[in-house]
């Protein structure tokens, strides 16, 4: 046999076993055999948002760290976890492609999306894969009302928080006339639309509803529209990138209103940036406060002294939604998603931001919503609204 026909047999031999590798679906093992299990992380990690993405990254790449050095073991074999982080751009078509990437990728679930405009359009190709998405910060309500089994948050959702919105402003706040205004993403104009009622049944009078884009960054027209219905309070559902130019033109144009805005503002970033135009500013965060979390103070330090930089905002839920998937796959003997997603609907875990159950549909149980205003450069709790609708100080 001829060399070049030798090494033409060897080629396609090998090019073979490369073709049958690619096709295997069985989790990969190291020499030492260790379990190799891939846990996807999605969130704008570049554009306005990437300072958000960047912090849920954060929090998940500790956690994972933090297993491997525990040195778990999984139907009798040491499991060494590796994360997969993803930039979906905090945009919908990008966040379909990124969902199917890590699809193709056998990951063995998924912590994400950050935004709910984002997590939707995502949940339908992991829930055609089987594969458990859990995130950390998707508040819509639609989110959980798909029906798919292989869907979960961490947080509460926005018809929790547009009712404590509503109640907050309407009640405590005692706000008459209220204008509107909202990004159209799935997020912002979902919970604007539930702090609408939420607002309503208290007694507010909503005197204008306005829309803008989540990309958007002059908002002139829009505030001096406002401006003529002579509104007490002004809230936005949209994001800090668009909620920091908001607030300092809001100054500028003379409107001495109350500002408030929900998760999606309730960032360092935005008291930063927006310098002496976010004092006295509103937001919501639906959880409890960082330091009233049973491992927020010691997750926070640890945060800082591996960063050097302090939590934007999403790092301790990205964190447990890791471990919760982790106990998932511990208590089902297995890392196989199709094994694990049932102990997932039924886990109960102690997480550093409180207690962890889920409700039928992927909702956490017990959520809880805090009202925050930035007062001397910080944001300070108000409230505690619990799931029930009660109220306590902070």
């Amino acid at each position: 046999m001829s060399i070049q026909k030798t090494s033409l047999y060897s080629a396609i031999a090998s090019l073979i076993l490369l073709a049958s590798c690619g096709k295997s679906e069985a989790p990969a093992h190291k020499e030492n055999n260790e379990l190799i299990v891939k846990i996807g992380v999605v969130a704008p990690l570049t554009g306005p948002q990437a300072h958000i993405g960047k912090d849920s990254e954060n929090g998940a790449r500790m956690a994972i760290e933090d297993a491997n050095s525990k040195g778990i073991i999984i139907n009798n074999k040491k499991v060494h976890f590796e994360l997969i982080s993803e930039d979906d751009q905090a945009d919908p078509k990008t966040a379909t492609i990124v969902a199917q990437k890590l699809a193709d990728a056998n990951v063995n679930g998924v912590i994400g999306h950050l935004n709910s405009g984002t997590s939707i359009p995502a949940s339908r190709i992991y829930s055609n894969h089987g594969i458990p998405q859990i995130s950390p910060s998707a508040t819509a309500v639609n989110y959980t009302a798909q029906g798919l089994k292989t869907t979960f948050r961490v947080i509460a959702n926005d018809g929790q928080q547009g009712r404590a919105l509503g109640e907050f402003v309407a009640g405590t706040l005692q706000a008459k006339k209220i204008a509107v205004i909202d990004d159209r993403s799935a997020y912002g104009q979902g919970l604007a639309d539930e702090f609408e009622r939420s607002a309503k049944s208290y007694g507010g009078q909503i005197v204008a509803r306005e829309y803008t884009n989540d990309k958007a960054v002059d908002f002139t027209a829009v505030l001096t529209s406002i401006k003529s219905k002579n509104p007490d309070l002004i809230f936005f559902g949209g994001m800090d990138p668009q909620g920091v130019p908001m607030a300092k033109q809001l100054k500028s144009l003379g409107l001495d209103v109350k500002f408030v805005m929900g998760d999606g503002g309730f960032t360092p970033k935005l008291i930063e940036l927006a310098g002496d135009a976010a004092e006295g500013v509103y937001a919501s965060q639906p959880s409890l406060p960082l330091e009233k979390m049973p491992g927020g103070s010691n997750f926070s330090q640890r945060y800082m002294a591996k960063y050097q930089q302090p939590i934007q905002q999403y790092a301790p839920y990205c964190y447990d939604a890791v471990n919760v998937m982790i106990a998932a796959m511990q208590k089902a003997a297995s890392v196989e998603p199709e094994k694990y997603l049932s102990e997932l609907g039924k886990i109960t875990h102690a997480g550093i931001s409180g207690n962890i159950s889920f409700k039928e549909n992927g909702d956490i149980r017990g959520g809880s919503v805090t009202l925050y205003q930035v007062r001397q450069g910080k944001w300070q709790p108000l409230q505690t609204i619990n799931e029930d609708g009660i109220a306590s100080q902070d």
